[in-house]
């Protein structure tokens, strides 16, 4: 209101200026600015309405159920990764356990697996992912060399089939010129699926932090599998702290008395027969027990891996996608006893109470940060690749067009390659692949609505 009253001043105020012009001349001049008035008027009421129809459609397609398992964009890199847990409830739990070591100052820990043991029940879970995890590698292998996989040469876009797509969703260097067209290329089983990998920690509770000093000294290893070890999981190469008794939290510090124990048994043994009166022989047992009856059998493997060789690609891309499932379920249940942490700008991830002081983050504002990551709650989605592509409905049909695109659904790479393998269309990913809708031709597409 304010800028349409002083355009009028102003136009009353030449036309008192204008006085003096013969009538027939100040009549066209104000039936001339009259007619811009109008036009500049009717632009902004229509711009007004396109941004209100706008943001009404946009809010109406986030708040519709029908297109909730749709995966949305890439979001960018400025912007923070959402917490899955609310702030307040955080804040919340803080305040709690200020509370609580104020109260209690010396105390300890009951609760696995933050006092230093293992949770039995997930020990055997732990397991499972890990030899779901070397089976989805290895069907996977043989997969690809029946259906083959596409990579963009300049973003993270994959695609599953001989030929790559016409979708113009291209984001890397110089896509403009190309009128964000990919560019495929042939892809591996890394393009397909994706473990992030983590900085190896030998005693999660004593040392949870690795220092910038030690990045080098510190062995990588995929995420899952560090998750796995903290477990329960046995390895050899990658050895690991395992506690009996639990840890004291004193004023906030973890300390551990099982070293001062240990030399107390370790003087009890120069003296036998007090040993044998004081000390159980069936003590310390149960744990061996329990590594032995879990621990994974390389022959096993083997032996499994060499079963599935004579399988039919039916057969072995539903036996892929049943271990998919199963190592993506039981890394879930270990995710709510053990935590992950991961970056709110980038990809890395650190299995672990804590995150790493490693200062190599690149993301946005790591300059006020020092190169430190900014570590929160990280989900199964930042733990594992899950990389979504296209759905392709019929492979001998031609590639999937730029003008159809909101016809497609969509689906993780794994069950994408086991579904054109053979494998049954999962009752989760359905109405994600969005099988019940039917697109048109492509000579049919200016006939659509």
């Amino acid at each position: 209101m304010l800028s349409k009253s002083f355009c009028l001043d102003d136009a009353f105020s030449n036309i008192r200026c204008n006085i003096r012009e013969s009538p027939h001349s100040m009549q066209r001049r104000i039936i001339w600015k009259t007619c811009n008035f109008t036009r500049f008027y009717c632009q902004l009421d229509q711009k007004a309405c396109f941004e209100s129809e706008r943001t009404l459609t946009l809010v109406g397609d986030s708040d519709d159920p029908l297109y909730a398992d749709v995966p949305r964009p890439p979001r960018k890199m400025s912007e923070r990764k959402p917490y899955p847990t609310p702030m307040k409830v955080l804040i919340q739990r803080a305040k709690e356990e200020k509370e609580a070591r104020k109260a209690q100052p010396c105390r300890m820990l009951e609760e696995p697996p933050d006092n230093g043991l293992l949770v039995p029940e997930l020990v055997e879970v732990a397991h499972q992912v890990y030899r779901a995890r070397q089976s989805v590698l290895f069907g996977l292998s043989k997969l690809l060399q029946v259906v083959p996989v596409q990579r963009c040469r300049f973003c993270s876009e994959v695609h599953i089939g001989h030929a790559g797509h016409e979708i113009r969703t291209c984001t890397g260097p110089n896509s403009g010129f190309r009128s964000a067209s990919h560019v495929w290329k042939k892809g591996g089983v890394q393009d397909v699926v994706s473990f992030p990998k983590c900085f190896h920690l030998y005693d999660r509770v004593g040392k949870p932090r690795v220092g910038h000093d030690e990045r080098y000294r510190i062995p990588r290893i995929p995420a899952i599998l560090e998750l796995c070890i903290q477990a329960g999981l046995e390895i050899d190469e990658y050895p690991t702290k395992r506690r009996t008794r639990p840890v004291y939290c004193i004023e906030g510090r973890i300390v551990d008395f099982e070293m001062v124990n240990k030399m107390d048994e370790m003087d009890r043994n120069s003296y036998p027969g007090i040993v044998d009166t004081l000390v159980d022989p069936d003590v310390g047992t149960n744990m061996e027990e329990l590594r032995n009856s879990a621990s994974p059998s390389h022959t096993n493997c083997v032996d499994k891996s060499s079963d599935k060789v004579g399988k039919s690609l039916t057969e072995l891309s539903s036996t892929t996608m049943g271990s998919w499932f199963e190592m993506i379920s039981g890394a879930k249940n270990i995710m709510e006893k053990y935590s992950v942490k991961t970056c709110g700008y980038c990809l890395e991830v650190q299995v672990g109470p804590k995150g790493h002081k490693v200062r190599m983050c690149k993301a946005s504002k790591h300059q006020s940060r020092n190169g430190l990551h900014a570590w929160q709650e990280a989900t199964i989605e930042d733990f594992i690749g899950l990389n979504y592509v296209w759905h392709v409905r019929d492979v001998n049909c031609p590639a999937l067009d730029n003008n159809l695109k909101r016809y497609y659904g969509k689906a993780p790479a794994v069950v994408e390659l086991c579904v054109q393998a053979g494998a049954p269309v999962p009752d989760e990913y359905r109405s994600m692949m969005r099988l019940d809708v039917a697109s048109p031709e492509r000579d049919e597409v200016d006939l659509v609505a």
